[in-house]
């Protein structure tokens, strides 16, 4: 009998066309969903005939009540070798494998200087007004060079954004709970004696942490004070690590000059959202991984999974077990960014 395969939150439609599905063709027949299932109860009546979902990032939640519901799934492919919100004691209870992709750290961080640029310049509102006919020249854009760029993370993505602030000309320091004098030398960086002096000091700051139990909430209303009226604040990373009600009164009250967001606390945003009509915010629909390289990755090695799972060796299987050393090296973990 042949196998059913659902791909989940495919928006553009591309996850047929963008990689060549040809390898599992005579055994699987794909289906794309370019819906989001908001809840656990249209999720399960939507996988209920399904042996394998491809999913993407963290998105879609795989608990042990969902995994349950769902006795012919077989196989779990996501993208990317980290995810948190799937219950792998459960699925390895019922049967289920669990796979992960390659993920480039390119595209989030070509995208934070989308936002950064897009702020400094007033790049929507510029534009729109050209197109509408509206006033020639209607701000006065920020200027990068000598300006500071703090950083909170400097792991994978968090350095490559500081080489690119760098090549602007501008001063870059960085701060987490875990980074040495040691690494911000190697990245070329200050390292900010504390997250509130590199608060207090940044021009722009850009969040590149991953989410946990020490960094959800880490911008609060307090944190977010520290702020100066001009500065600007770009989360490309997760939305629980900056307070979202505190984010958006600093942004109503102009308490800061803007933010870029590209991670939100419901996703994809309700229509009614407040985020999508915040003043001073230049906001984007979680593009951060969206690019047609890492697409072409997450889609191939997605087939390459399926394949491997069809002739009973699992390729890339998740929760990928921590080196032995991983406590060593805590400054490069716990400032790794994520998109």
């Amino acid at each position: 009998m042949r196998l059913r395969c659902a791909v989940l939150d495919d928006f553009q439609r591309v996850a047929t066309e963008i990689a060549d599905w040809s390898p599992v063709a005579d055994d699987v027949d794909v289906v794309s969903f370019d819906t989001h299932f908001g809840d656990e109860d249209a999720l399960a009546a939507a996988l209920a005939g399904f042996d394998i979902v491809v999913t993407l990032r963290e998105r879609v939640a795989f608990p042990a009540s969902l995994i349950a519901r769902l006795p012919r799934l077989r196989l779990v492919v996501a993208s990317g070798m980290r995810n948190n919100v799937i219950d792998y004691a459960a699925a390895e209870a019922h049967g289920v494998t669990v796979c992960g992709t390659a993920s480039s750290s390119t595209p989030p961080v070509e995208l934070t200087w989308a936002l950064i640029l897009g702020l400094a310049r007033g790049i929507v509102r510029e534009g729109n007004g050209l197109r509408e006919g509206g006033p020639w020249q209607q701000t006065v854009g920020a200027d990068l060079h000598g300006r500071r760029l703090g950083l909170l993370g400097l792991g994978k993505i968090g350095s490559r954004v500081a080489a690119v602030g760098l090549a602007f000309g501008m001063r870059v320091s960085a701060w987490s709970r875990n980074l040495t004098r040691e690494r911000a030398d190697e990245v070329g960086v200050e390292l900010a004696p504390s997250k509130e002096a590199l608060l207090r000091d940044a021009d722009f700051v850009s969040v590149h942490l991953a989410l946990g139990d020490r960094t959800r909430g880490l911008l609060g209303p307090a944190e977010l004070a520290l702020l100066k009226p001009t500065a600007y604040l770009i989360n490309t990373s997760r939305a629980a690590i900056v307070d979202q009600d505190a984010l958006l009164a600093a942004l109503h009250e102009g308490r800061i000059a803007g933010a870029g967001v590209d991670v939100f606390d419901t996703e994809p945003l309700p229509a009614g959202h407040p985020m999508r009509t915040a003043p001073r915010l230049l906001a984007t629909p979680h593009l951060g991984y969206v690019s047609q390289a890492n697409y072409a990755t997450y889609y191939g090695q997605a087939v390459e999974a399926i394949r491997a799972h069809l002739d009973g060796s699992p390729v890339r299987r998740l929760p990928v077990a921590p080196a032995p050393d991983a406590q060593a090296v805590p400054t490069r973990s716990d400032s790794a960014g994520r998109s």
